[in-house]
């Protein structure tokens, strides 16, 4: 069996995010850029299916402009068998990412894909469950644990009423939580291993897929500042400052 493992390149979760001038979007000029957590918790996954003789083959893809080979060799170095690059300068959306991995399962006949539940810079939660509608596929979201035997998955996610488990007939479509595995570090001898590996390059237009926007951003801007602190004297002062506060509409 084939995984097919989507990865996405962000900003950094350790920078602080920063609109631009002109509010059209997120600052990325000399910015840190990185895998999305999430997914690198779905190449892991991946990865350790295939160690314990459930995947025949681990693929890492990534959409976007040519950076994001760097996320991809990352993934190689992890232990992800090949890499593929489906190269664009067009802003994606869940739905264009979800139309071109649906695309990508197709030609490369693969039995599960792995997936981060969300990406960190929008969080939208929505490209594995739409990859899941356009494939017919089952879906196993915010998975916790997965298991494989026999041609279903069994995949616990947490609810709110603790702990749920759903039995799924592959091939599927699996969201991975943070809770899901540990991902390891990539040792020196895999980085440079990860160079030697085949990654392959593809477009929107061969693989058939229109990914003309369906949304527009109107304005980027930050949240706003917390008021500073007030000191005061006793209690009857703050019931008087808290009062005045939520009549001006301020968080108190």
């Amino acid at each position: 069996m084939k995984v097919l493992v989507a990865i996405k390149r962000v900003v950094d979760y350790n920078v602080k995010i920063r609109a631009k001038a002109d509010r059209r979007g997120v600052e990325l000029a000399n910015v840190r850029m990185s895998i999305n957590p999430f997914d690198e918790i779905a190449v892991e996954e991946g990865v350790r299916l295939r160690e314990a003789g459930l995947a025949r083959e681990v693929i890492v893809v990534s959409c976007g402009t040519p950076a994001c080979q760097e996320i991809l060799r990352t993934g190689l170095a992890t232990g992800a068998d090949r890499a593929l690059l489906v190269k664009t300068d067009l802003p994606l959306e869940p739905l264009g990412v979800a139309k071109l991995l649906h695309a990508v399962c197709i030609r490369e006949s693969v039995g599960l894909v792995l997936l981060g539940k969300q990406a960190i810079d929008d969080d939208a939660n929505q490209t594995g469950q739409m990859l899941a509608g356009l494939l017919g596929w089952a879906q196993g979201t915010f998975a916790s644990s997965l298991n494989l035997s026999g041609g279903r998955a069994w995949v616990g996610r947490e609810v709110d009423g603790g702990l749920e488990t759903v039995e799924l007939v592959l091939p599927a479509v699996v969201t991975a939580d943070l809770r899901l595995n540990e991902p390891r570090f990539a040792t020196l001898p895999n980085i440079l291993k990860a160079n030697h590996k085949p990654m392959a390059t593809t477009s929107p237009e061969e693989l058939g897929v229109d990914l003309r926007p369906r949304l527009t951003t109107l304005q980027v801007v930050e949240p706003p500042k917390r008021p500073g602190c007030t000191l005061v004297g006793d209690a009857r002062q703050m019931a008087t400052a808290l009062k005045l506060a939520m009549g001006r509409g301020m968080p108190s």
